[in-house]
């Protein structure tokens, strides 16, 4: 990804980028479900790197599987790259914990720009006051091991039913987590950045008493003359 691509991202929501991928007829780009354990962090944004799950046999899935230097779950915190997301697919199954608070400060601690899951994160109250953002469904206490066998790092998985391929930008702010493809990402940026300029101009005019009608959309030329006024006044 660009560093411009990345400052864009930075700086625009989470929902004018659904827009933008509405767009271009991407539907189901929005992680389901998801919610920032630490809402007032900065947007994450970062190349998808990812962790796959599938359901745990008992034989399989011992204590002492972690003894293993190779455990997938180890090696994805291990491996994933700095300034990338690690977004793990968990089956939409939050009943046992995806990682805890000893892995995802791990994570951070290696410049990991984030971590999403569509499951949940034991050690949450402590994930909460990271600084780096973390995305679950709810609080999980249970060992992953319980439900959960990691299984493949880095492929193509499924998260809160959004598809996440190794490589594509996922971005993060308060409200959820959106994925890009990757060969979208820079376009999208863009115009997202362009749509945040205008609908900071519309929100400004509705607080001021203006009527929607003829603005937003802007179908009056003189909403489009204020716009052009507005964008000039404060360098946007």
């Amino acid at each position: 990804m660009k560093d411009q691509t990345r400052a864009l991202l930075m700086k625009v929501s989470t929902a004018t980028l659904c827009t933008a991928l509405f767009k271009r007829g991407l539907r189901h780009q929005t992680i389901q479900d998801v919610r920032p354990l630490n809402p007032g962090l900065p947007n994450m944004v970062g190349e998808a790197f990812t962790l796959r799950y599938m359901p745990a046999r008992e034989d399989r899935n011992r204590i002492d599987v972690f003894l293993d230097r190779n455990h997938p779950q180890r090696q994805a915190v291990e491996q994933c790259p700095p300034g990338a997301v690690l977004v793990i697919d968990s089956r939409k199954d939050a009943r046992a914990a995806s990682a805890g608070g000893i892995l995802v400060a791990r994570l951070m601690k290696r410049g990991v720009a984030g971590v999403v899951t569509d499951g949940g994160f034991r050690d949450s109250p402590d994930i909460a006051g990271y600084d780096m953002p973390a995305y679950h469904v709810r609080p999980s206490a249970p060992t992953n091991l319980t439900l959960h066998e990691a299984i493949e790092i880095n492929g193509p998985i499924g998260c809160g039913d959004a598809p996440v391929f190794p490589g594509d930008v996922v971005v993060g702010d308060a409200e959820g987590v959106v994925v890009i493809p990757a060969h979208l990402a820079d376009e999208i940026a863009a115009e997202a950045t362009e749509m945040t300029a205008f609908e900071d101009f519309v929100q400004e005019k509705v607080m001021e008493g203006r009527s929607i009608l003829g603005l937003y959309p802007p179908t009056e030329e003189q909403s489009r003359i204020d716009f052009a006024a507005w964008r000039a006044e404060r360098a946007r």
